[in-house]
């Protein structure tokens, strides 16, 4: 058991714990195994690190509530509670749960190759996911980035794809920057939104702390104190990949993903992304990872689909490149 102080800047103490501390009843009753204890601006929380973790962190959503609203009722309390992680949830929490969503929906790295993922991201500040669609590489790399985030390892969420399919028609598209390139974006959001409340995603979009943008947006920046993820990565030119992979900052984990089956470009051959893999997979501090049919946990169909077009592709192109470590992640310089 440890002890731990929060202090409530930037609030009216007597609004948040309610009238005769209705609300702040109502907020203990969440957490049965922790004992609270509230004078003013200070609440001194005893128990297990982990439910105090998860405490402070609705606490904090309270608080930024208050400050938007300048209010807070009991329906409320219940909705902050009742969002993402519960105590409940913790109970039946395991190694392989990396975030929890919505409703404390349990988002786990479910196959072989995405639990390696899990671990490579843990050990690198860099990590190549390079698989067929359906393996789960998007969706497990926004859990991790969702998790480091939650857990105050990095400051912001930034998701970059190209917007390959737009194109130069993309000045004809009806709507402001962010409306034409949405359409191209929608993959991420959907991650997001499974993972993030609503109301808060909106509010974290909106302030910043989360960034949906196009590749050609990332150039000239650099990303601090940040969980970046490139999506789509085969769909970059050569010097695009170098300009996105050259923009990592201080405290910046970076994921690549990339289907190299699936190259939307007009000339194949300008891909950056295999280049990327056989200059860089010796470097200390990045490790690769390949996903194949056995990580895919759609539609059973899809697997036989994705095999395939994977046997089609290896034909044309004498096999060197894709089957490779089919399956095994790479880990070099360690």
């Amino acid at each position: 058991m440890i002890e731990h102080l929060i202090y409530l800047e930037g609030v009216d103490p007597v609004v948040l714990y309610g009238v005769n501390n209705n609300l702040l009843d109502k907020i203990k009753g969440y957490f049965p195994k922790l004992k609270i204890v509230a004078r003013g601006n200070e609440i001194r929380v005893y128990g297990e690190e982990e439910q105090i973790i998860l405490f402070e962190d609705k606490i904090r959503g309270l608080i930024e509530h208050l400050q938007k609203y300048n209010r807070l009722t009991e329906n409320d309390v219940e909705e902050i509670m009742g969002e993402g992680e519960t105590v409940a949830a913790i109970d039946d929490k395991d190694e392989d749960t990396l975030v929890f969503g919505n409703q404390g929906k349990q988002i786990k790295a479910k196959t072989v190759n995405q639990k390696k993922m899990a671990k490579e991201y843990s050990d690198n500040d860099l990590i190549f996911a390079i698989g067929p669609a359906g393996t789960g590489k998007t969706y497990t790399a926004i859990a991790l980035a969702v998790k480091a985030f939650k857990e105050r390892e990095v400051k912001k969420i930034i998701l970059t794809r190209p917007a390959v399919e737009a194109g130069e028609h993309l000045g004809f598209l009806p709507g402001d920057v962010r409306e034409k390139l949405d359409p191209y974006l929608q993959p991420l959001y959907d991650a997001l939104n499974d993972m993030i409340p609503p109301r808060k995603l909106q509010d974290y979009l909106t302030e910043g702390t989360i960034q949906i943008a196009p590749l050609a947006y990332m150039r000239g920046r650099t990303l601090d104190n940040a969980a970046v993820i490139l999506d789509e990565a085969q769909n970059a030119t050569v010097k695009q990949l170098k300009m996105f992979l050259t923009r990592m900052g201080k405290n910046a984990k970076f994921i690549v993903n990339g289907d190299i089956t699936q190259i939307d470009l007009p000339d194949k051959r300008h891909s950056g992304l295999l280049p990327a893999l056989k200059i860089l997979s010796e470097i200390k501090g990045i490790s690769v990872i390949y996903l194949d049919e056995r990580d895919i946990i759609r539609h059973r169909l899809v697997k036989r689909i994705v095999r395939a077009y994977e046997d089609h592709f290896s034909e044309l192109h004498g096999g060197a490149e894709i089957k490779r470590s089919s399956g095994k992640s790479q880990q070099k310089g360690k």
